[in-house]
């Protein structure tokens, strides 16, 4: 995928790795749309990287859909929609109460689902999806169960629509990235962080994500040097 002068919508570009992902598309020309539920952060984020912003909260009834929708019009079409939104909670599954289960999954499963598919009805042939799930997805980890599953939940639902949009020339990068030093372990929605070893940084991993996208790649090398 030509990155220059491609039509990106990042949403979450308020976030640690939202933002470090909107710098590095930024840097390889892409025209962006970016998005988030705090305004002011999102007007600072839109300055730094010479973006538009459309502040957004992707959990509010018919969000995904609007904004997909303002973000193609505003660009004149979308070449890619980016989704990095995300929040942990930590503490034995028998601790993890019903709130907060239901936050974790209507913020890191359903929003991501509804985003991707309201772009899946936009995006034409050679279009991208890019979900960014977590290393839990694939290696669930004792003291963040319910956070795990809601990320093992969206690379499914990434899994089978990439299959999905093989047939209509849309390819889907589920993205598992290892603990990155974005702060979101200091903000959890329920319980304490474990103590945690050093990050990866997050503007690396951002730079390689768009390396990987340029390549057409279906995986991205967290580990590379």
């Amino acid at each position: 995928m030509e990155i220059a002068g491609a039509r990106i919508l990042i949403v979450g570009a308020t976030g640690g790795f939202g933002s470090a992902l909107a710098r590095a598309f930024s840097a390889a020309g892409a025209d962006l749309v970016v998005a988030s539920r705090n305004a002011t952060s999102l007007a600072a984020i839109a300055a730094e990287v010479g973006a538009i912003a459309i502040p957004t909260d992707l959990t509010e009834d018919g969000a995904p859909e609007a904004l997909v929708l303002a973000a193609s019009t505003v660009l004149g079409g979308l070449e890619a929609v980016v989704c990095a939104i995300g929040v942990v909670a930590f503490g034995p599954a028998v601790d993890v109460d019903d709130d907060t289960i239901e936050r974790l999954f209507r913020v890191n499963t359903l929003a991501p689902m509804r985003l991707s598919r309201a772009a899946l009805g936009t995006l034409s042939r050679g279009g991208l999806i890019v979900n960014v799930s977590a290393i839990v997805a694939t290696m669930p980890t004792a003291g963040m169960a319910a956070y795990s599953a809601s990320k093992a939940a969206l690379s499914a639902f990434d899994a089978a629509i990439a299959r999905e949009g093989r047939r209509v020339g849309i390819r889907v990068l589920d993205l598992r990235p290892p603990h990155m030093e974005t702060g979101l372990s200091q903000r959890p929605i329920a319980g304490d962080a474990p103590k945690l070893g050093p990050g990866k940084d997050p503007e690396a991993m951002a730079r390689r994500v768009v390396a990987a996208i340029a390549q057409e790649r279906d995986e991205v090398g967290w580990d590379d040097e």
